[in-house]
């Protein structure tokens, strides 16, 4: 793999989500009309396209046994997607165009996860590269927030469009490194297969609800952090700004860290380090009356989404030998667990503890997560202790 290829890769399709994500919803409201209500029905709607597209496009690729073209076909179709934005005017309409061609167009960064699985990427290479991906939504956002602000809600369909360009030329540049390669006889280094997890069907399964409750804590976390400090801390929101964007600044170092101790360490081992941090980060949140120990407490946040979001990723993709499959499992527990944000946060106002309930209940879940994979790690290590030494 072109060492400067892949990262370029990672950082385009990084920047393509962290334009559109936080940017959809204003530009329904703003080019379409559409109202607080209508918004929420038409993303989620979007979401479920993105859900089945994140299963079967991979799959596909799975079966085919190549994942490259996949990838550029979902660059195509963001470019697509941009250009039938741009030209229709209701709202049905865009809802049409997000379900058949917006879900499907966003799966490119899960194809290329899958495809350095495929290529033999050990567990470390593919957690840095997913750091790339977090400084795009470092810089993503705001740079979203700056066009719109300059040059209208437009402006930022235009910015996707080029960067989808770009993830497009990149694509077309890594298919043709391929080719090459095996044209020359040099076939793809094989996935390796001493770094694969031995769960099970159960296992995989215990694994599996085990993320979908840290990726709901996570995105509670995330989303309600801006609620919460000036609700119940009782300081200026400011400062739920500083918090995240330090949460974010450290996420990168934290995933390279960790990237390293993959070597030594198994995923399931560093994953758990991940939840006693999440453990001892919703915790602190949940007493913290100042911005001190918030902001202090982000050291521990990016240690929990470093192995949620990054070992978490690596981890699917040792447990199920398909990488698209494990793949798309692995961003659709991301997506389930998003949906389940929304009655943690409902909890905030529906107990004698306020909105801190909110938190205490994200410590509790992460808990329940850390003992879930507890059990799968001891599963797999019998399963290993059993199996003949000439299947290992």
């Amino acid at each position: 793999m072109n060492r400067l290829l892949v990262p370029t890769s990672a950082l385009m399709w990084g920047l393509q989500i962290a334009f559109l994500s936080p940017s959809l919803a204003l530009i329904l409201a703003t080019l379409y009309g559409a109202g607080t209500t209508e918004i929420g029905w038409v993303l989620a709607i979007y979401n479920a396209s993105g859900f089945l597209a994140s299963l079967v496009v991979p799959a596909w690729a799975d079966r085919r046994q190549e994942y490259l073209g996949p990838m550029l076909l979902s660059g195509v179709l963001t470019v697509l997607l941009v250009l039938l934005l741009a030209l229709v005017t209701t709202l049905p309409l865009v809802t049409i165009v997000l379900v058949v061609v917006g879900g499907p167009a966003g799966v490119g960064v899960s194809l290329l996860w899958a495809h350095l699985r495929h290529a033999g990427a050990r567990p470390a290479q593919i957690v840095n590269t997913r750091a790339i991906v977090s400084v795009a939504w470092v810089a993503g956002p705001p740079l979203a927030t700056l066009i719109i602000g300059w040059f209208g809600p437009r402006a930022i369909l235009l910015a996707i469009a080029l960067v989808a360009l770009a993830n497009i030329g990149t694509t077309m540049l890594m298919i043709r490194g391929h080719r090459a390669a095996l044209a020359s006889g040099t076939p793809p280094a094989p996935a390796h297969e001493e770094d694969d997890v031995s769960l099970g069907t159960a296992g995989i399964a215990l694994v599996t609800a085990a993320f979908v409750l840290l990726q709901a804590t996570n995105a509670t976390g995330m989303s309600f952090l801006a609620v919460y400090v000036p609700q119940s801390m009782g300081i200026d929101v400011v400062w739920a700004g500083i918090a995240l964007g330090v949460a974010a600044g450290l996420e990168v170092p934290a995933l390279m860290i960790i990237a390293r101790l993959t070597a030594r360490h198994s995923s399931l081992g560093l994953i758990l380090t991940s939840c006693v941090a999440g453990i001892a980060y919703y915790l602190g949140v949940a007493v913290a009356t100042g911005p001190i120990l918030l902001i202090a407490l982000q050291v521990l946040n990016a240690w929990c989404f470093a192995g949620i979001g990054g070992v978490g990723l690596t981890l699917f993709q040792q447990m199920i030998r398909r990488p698209g499959l494990s793949t798309g499992l692995y961003m659709n527990a991301r997506r389930v667990g998003a949906i389940l944000s929304g009655p943690l946060i409902v909890l905030g106002g529906a107990t004698v503890l306020g909105q801190r309930a909110t938190f205490l209940a994200c410590a509790l879940l992460t808990l329940v997560g850390l003992l879930i994979i507890a059990v799968a790690g001891r599963r797999s290590s019998q399963i290993v202790a059993t199996e003949p030494a000439s299947t290992r």
